[in-house]
């Protein structure tokens, strides 16, 4: 039988590790398209709904999802130190998928669907995600920014095929599905489920560590920090207890806070806002084209949040962490502080969603990469899972403030919006400050 461990050390086959990373992210990336379905899940039962809820209940269930999400990925990260990244990949994808199986089949209330979509998917999510960076990491050591980019993209792009699938594509899902009787949101629930049962799985077999002292062919270990290396690269290793001790955890913990407030904002809003703003402007007959107009929105957002990965990561390995945490903060923070204006618009609507989009992708490339090269590769999972955590409290933050502001606006009132996109836009500011703060921890 063939050893597939030693068959991904040969050569180049270390890639195959990279194409499974992105399987698997491709269906965990279902969670950012949520505001596909705060459309229906908030019509109006007197005007055809199918459930009533509030916005702000569509907010919570995205909300704990994030929470969850962030907090199993902490448990994924210890987890997989001790059984191995393989197993605890397979046991995110069955979680994922009987969350969103039983969301499908028993979803019709609230609480259901906060308990099945939210708490069982977010905690399925949390414990594969994790698994394709750390052990992405530890295959392409000589290229951890871009690596950590793209074991992520799929996360990006798979959001656009589930906003896809659901709204658009062959008529949507929603308008055209109704597997055992079921309404459109659940007979999509119930088909996601079975998918991420299958195909997390697959990417889940490449997901194995590399040999022990494995170096790729010509990577030399440094074993010092230097000075002029852009990034000032640590290459001691930290435990968790010895990272919470220093000042650089903090730092980054609140930065990405900031920046994930603002990208998670306005995942959950994106529909509702940009049905409310383009009515309100009259760039569009009704509410369909609306809406319509701000699916493709967040198709696009979801695209150029998986480029963002990519292409914020690749570039970190060649500037350094450092200034390009300071740009991305800073042109988030710009763009947040005018979307309520390019809301108006169909062409700007889209092109800020595409500009915010790939500004959040790059803390997914960018905050892994500078936890390992701080607190180096040995302890990632776990390390990078404690910062992660930041990301589950702007997942409640976020979507609750965008949720509050437009509960409590009045009829045909839009401005409440530009409050909360205010908020996200100044929280990147002070990211963007603080990051002139960070260097390289001593041990």
């Amino acid at each position: 039988m063939i050893n597939l461990q030693n068959f991904l050390a040969t050569g180049n086959r270390r890639w195959f590790v990279v194409i499974g990373a992105i399987v698997i992210q491709f269906c965990l990336g279902t969670i950012y398209a949520w505001s596909v379905f705060t459309g229906l899940l908030t019509l109006p039962l007197e005007e055809g709904g199918e459930y009533g809820f509030t916005a702000q209940q569509a907010a919570w269930i995205f909300s704990i999802g994030l929470a969850v999400f962030a907090v199993f990925m902490v448990i994924g990260g210890r987890l997989q130190l001790r059984f191995g990244p393989r197993p605890i990949a397979v046991a995110g994808g069955i979680v994922l998928g009987v969350g969103y199986i039983l969301g499908g089949i028993l979803g019709s209330t609230f609480l259901n669907q906060l308990l099945f979509i939210g708490i069982v998917g977010g905690a399925g999510i949390g414990l594969a995600y994790v698994v394709p960076i750390a052990v992405g990491v530890k295959w392409f050591p000589d290229k951890k920014g871009l690596i950590a980019g793209i074991a992520v993209a799929g996360f990006g792009f798979g959001a656009t095929l589930w906003v896809k699938l659901a709204g658009s594509w062959f008529g949507g899902l929603l308008y055209t599905t109704n597997l055992f009787s079921l309404p459109g949101v659940q007979s999509v629930f119930l088909i996601y489920g079975l998918v991420f049962l299958i195909f997390v799985g697959m990417g889940s077999m490449v997901m194995l560590n590399p040999p022990k002292e494995y170096l790729p062919q010509g990577h030399v270990l440094k074993p010092e920090t230097t000075e002029d290396s852009p990034n000032g690269l640590s290459y001691q290793e930290f435990t968790t207890l010895e990272m919470l001790k220093k000042p650089q955890f903090y730092i980054l913990w609140f930065m990405f806070f900031s920046t994930a407030l603002a990208g998670l904002m306005v995942i959950y809003s994106i529909s509702l806002f940009g049905i409310d703003s383009l009515q309100y402007a009259g760039a569009v007959p009704g509410p369909t084209q609306a809406a319509a107009v701000a699916g493709t929105a967040m198709a696009w957002y979801a695209i150029f949040n998986g480029l963002g990965r990519i292409i914020w990561g690749g570039i970190s390995d060649r500037v350094g962490r450092k200034w390009s945490l300071f740009l991305m903060c800073s042109f988030q923070a710009f763009i947040m502080l005018v979307f309520f204006e390019m809301g108006t618009a169909v062409s700007s609507l889209i092109i800020a969603a595409a500009i915010i989009g790939f500004n959040f992708g790059g803390n997914f490339a960018l905050f892994p990469a500078t936890t390992a090269d701080y607190f180096g590769i040995k302890n990632l999972g776990t390390n990078y899972g404690w910062i992660f955590l930041s990301y589950g409290l702007a997942g409640i933050a976020g979507p609750q403030i965008a949720g509050y502001f437009r509960d409590m606006a009045e009829v045909g009132d839009i401005s409440t919006w530009a409050t909360s996109f205010t908020i996200a836009g100044i929280a990147c500011i002070v990211a963007a400050l603080m990051s002139l703060l960070l260097k390289a921890p001593s041990k």
